[in-house]
């Protein structure tokens, strides 16, 4: 079967009342499915780029599966609805490390004072440590991160209440 039988196929079931078909011979098979469910699930799904198939390969169309989306589940230490001040957001995704070395106390807690280009906490990201600093000049509102806690680009880390 060619590409161009293909592609008449298509055209017809489009036309068509039939939901799927499905053809096999000895090279080749072709399954095509327009239920709504498929679909909708197409629809989702980014586009696939268009490859012609091999002379001698049999290409097999599968069903995509269900896009089932859970909810990302978020603890953060402090509520940041709670307090109001100025957020510090991690500029990579990697490891937050909240003390320099697990037997010292944290860089910085709720309440301490912090000047501009203190250190809040680390980021360790394909093993390289990186400070992460203060830009404002304040005291700590919320800490909004555990520490070990993986953190994601832009991720509120710290508030702080400017002053």
């Amino acid at each position: 079967m060619n590409f161009s039988e293909i592609k008449e196929i298509v055209a017809l079931i489009n036309q068509s009342n039939l939901t799927e078909f499905h053809v096999k011979d000895q090279q080749f098979e072709l399954y095509l499915n327009k239920n709504a469910q498929a679909q909708k699930t197409m629809e989702q799904a980014a586009p696939a780029p268009q490859v012609a198939p091999a002379p001698q390969a049999a290409p097999v169309a599968v069903a995509p599966a269900p896009i089932v989306e859970t909810p990302v589940v978020d603890t953060p230490v402090v509520p940041a609805a709670d307090v109001t001040g100025k957020e510090i957001t991690s500029p990579l995704v990697g490891v937050a490390y909240l003390k320099p070395s697990p037997d010292k106390a944290n860089f910085k807690q709720v309440g301490d004072t912090v000047k501009k280009g203190d250190v809040l906490c680390i980021l360790e990201a394909m093993k390289v440590m990186n400070e992460i600093v203060s830009d404002v000049d304040g005291t700590i509102a919320a800490v909004l991160i555990e520490n070990e806690a993986v953190v994601e680009y832009g991720q509120p880390l710290f508030v702080v209440k400017e002053g």
